[in-house]
């Protein structure tokens, strides 16, 4: 290859690996600027100098690097000035390293719950272990027919966040002791979330010690609960078993999940003691 060579865009594309629009637009910019345009045809022309620069743009990239920041660099390059990048772009690397790790962790819970739900004992009331667990909550009176009643509930939970958040499928309702003990299942008492271990909540929350739990799962919603509220209640006072702290009630598939109501598995859980 000659020194003044010139080269078309076509082939600059190819040897790079990159679009021909790319290349018009890193003209636009300023970042790469063609040796000769064509004054009749407006058809661009690169050298080897170019070559330079393009190498260095497309390895930065693949580093993920701004565009801006690139610029930057080859308006002014030199040694601090690239070593400065790459500890920042590492940085950054690693910040976002931990938010994947957490949405990664968030997938894998929500997988979970669905592979549970979906393997799910119906109308069957079973006792079991609960693990200990990190609840948002307010105390308000409610009485929904589906998930979407819950809707204004939730952004009051989430209110104190500074950005948003995501809490599909971990909200629920519940019903005190009290309404309990009165077998008054409507309406609910309080609203909570329950927060993956990997969630950061600016709110006040609570923390459950592992509870044992006599359970419930049915096909439907909130509006077919209060028979099965009856029922565990019958189950405990058959037991002789003591209510031990208020109900968690979670639509485990809702109308977040699917369009299908017949699809939708909810479980109710009272703690009870005493067994």
């Amino acid at each position: 290859m000659r020194q003044n060579e010139l080269f078309p865009i076509g082939e600059v594309s190819r040897l790079f690996h990159v679009s021909v629009s790319i290349l018009r637009y890193y003209d636009k910019i300023g970042l790469v600027k063609p040796e000769y345009t064509d004054p009749e045809t407006g058809y661009r022309f690169y050298s080897a100098r170019q070559f330079e620069c393009l190498n260095t743009i497309r390895y930065l990239r693949a580093l993920d690097m701004p565009l801006g920041e690139i610029t930057r660099f080859l308006q002014n390059r030199n040694i601090g000035g690239i070593r400065g990048m790459l500890v920042k772009q590492k940085e950054e690397v690693v910040r976002r390293q931990r938010e994947l790790a957490v949405i990664q962790r968030k997938i894998e819970n929500r997988l979970e719950q669905i592979e549970d739900a979906l393997g799910s004992e119906l109308d069957a009331v079973t006792i079991s272990k609960k693990p200990a667990r990190r609840l948002a909550c307010i105390k308000k009176s409610l009485a929904p027919r589906s998930y979407l009643d819950l809707e204004y509930s939730i952004r009051e939970l989430e209110r104190p966040e500074k950005s948003a958040v995501t809490f599909l499928g971990k909200v629920g309702v519940g019903l005190s002791v009290e309404a309990l003990s009165a077998r008054r299942f409507t309406p609910y008492d309080l609203v909570f979330i329950i927060l993956d271990e990997v969630d950061s909540f600016a709110g006040r929350t609570v923390q459950l010690p592992e509870e044992t739990c006599v359970s419930v799962r049915f096909r439907g919603g909130h509006d077919r609960a209060p028979a099965y509220y009856a029922r565990l209640m019958r189950y405990i006072e058959e037991q002789r078993y003591e209510i031990a702290g208020f109900s968690k009630e979670i639509t485990m598939i809702d109308d977040g999940l699917t369009d299908d109501e017949s699809e939708f598995v909810t479980e109710i859980q009272i703690p009870v003691a005493g067994v």
